[in-house]
């Protein structure tokens, strides 16, 4: 009697990033069949370029179902905004832009006196979701980025004004997703919850995922404050004590150019990025982004108010 194909043949066990991808890809469906009005936020930061990578395998050979959503503060880094601009076409999405500088022109909002503006991302984040009637928005938070964000489920719920409280996350067991909320609430998603940033540059290595160049080292001009190498531009640096250098450098992560700084690198290719990620003792937010070191509960605050 011979024995059955069940027997003998192994057991097929998926590789870390096939597992992390597969549940991407679960999340991303789960959403689409569970939401009405589904939209993703893009910046052209990295996370957000594997979240659109994921969505197009989640519905290929189709179209992504779902428009995509940039909080444009007017300080980006122009090198992010042109790959922007190229990935929604590349990928044929439809691109929604919510301005900060829109709303500063009209006396909605205020500049900051330090100048970021990436705090002032959240009102015009709020408005498009409820203008556009979104009931279920994807983000690129992962848990390893900050203390915060560990706290959050994959299916956030919102209130009707966009705040997150914690004491409403709902249990996740089994995978199970509850998506239900009332009508002027919405849930936020996030596919890369379980993914880390050394698991976000091997993915990218494995799909050949493009980023933009800003990502590996490069020679730009920068000054230092407050212990980061930060970009000059028309957002209010250098002040006359910071003297600006010319340094090679990368970004490990993107946002607004007036609180994100640079580390010193000579990381010019993928593999020589995930390296030098492997052993570094500080996440990409934690090294990186000034808006994150305003109080030690400055990530939960806005939150809590409805940032991301």
């Amino acid at each position: 009697m011979t024995e059955s194909l069940t027997a003998v043949r192994p057991a097929r066990r998926l590789s870390q990033l096939d597992a992390l991808e597969s549940e991407a890809v679960h999340i991303f469906r789960e959403v689409a069949g569970e939401f009405e009005r589904p939209v993703l936020l893009f910046s052209g930061g990295k996370d957000s370029v594997v979240m659109l990578h994921l969505a197009a395998k989640a519905f290929a050979p189709a179209a992504i179902p779902l428009p995509v959503l940039h909080v444009d503060t007017g300080h980006n880094f122009p090198e992010v905004i042109d790959y922007r601009d190229e990935a929604v076409e590349r990928y044929g999405v439809r691109l929604l832009v919510a301005s900060v500088q829109d709303y500063i022109d009209s006396g909605r909002l205020k500049e900051r006196p330090d100048g970021t503006r990436n705090p002032l991302q959240t009102v015009p984040l709020l408005d498009a979701i409820e203008g556009n009637r979104f009931d279920a928005v994807f983000g690129g938070g992962r848990r390893d980025e900050e203390k915060a964000r560990a706290k959050e489920r994959v299916f956030s719920l919102r209130d009707e004004f966009g705040q997150w409280d914690p004491r409403r996350q709902r249990p996740e067991l089994w995978d199970l997703y509850n998506g239900r909320h009332r009508p002027g609430e919405h849930v936020r998603v996030f596919p890369l919850s379980n993914w880390t940033e050394v698991d976000v540059w091997e993915y990218v290595a494995r799909e050949g995922i493009e980023l933009p160049s800003i990502y590996y080292a490069h020679e730009r001009d920068v000054f230092l404050r407050d212990g980061m190498w930060l970009t000059p531009g028309d957002w209010g640096g250098p002040k006359d004590d910071e003297p600006v250098e010319r340094r090679v450098v990368r970004y490990r992560t993107v946002g607004d150019m007036s609180c994100t700084g640079a580390v010193v690198s000579t990381a010019s290719t993928v593999s020589e990025v995930i390296a030098e990620v492997a052993v570094s003792t500080l996440t990409e937010r934690g090294a990186t982004r000034a808006d994150d070191r305003l109080t030690e509960a400055a990530m939960e605050d806005r939150k809590r108010e409805g940032y991301f």
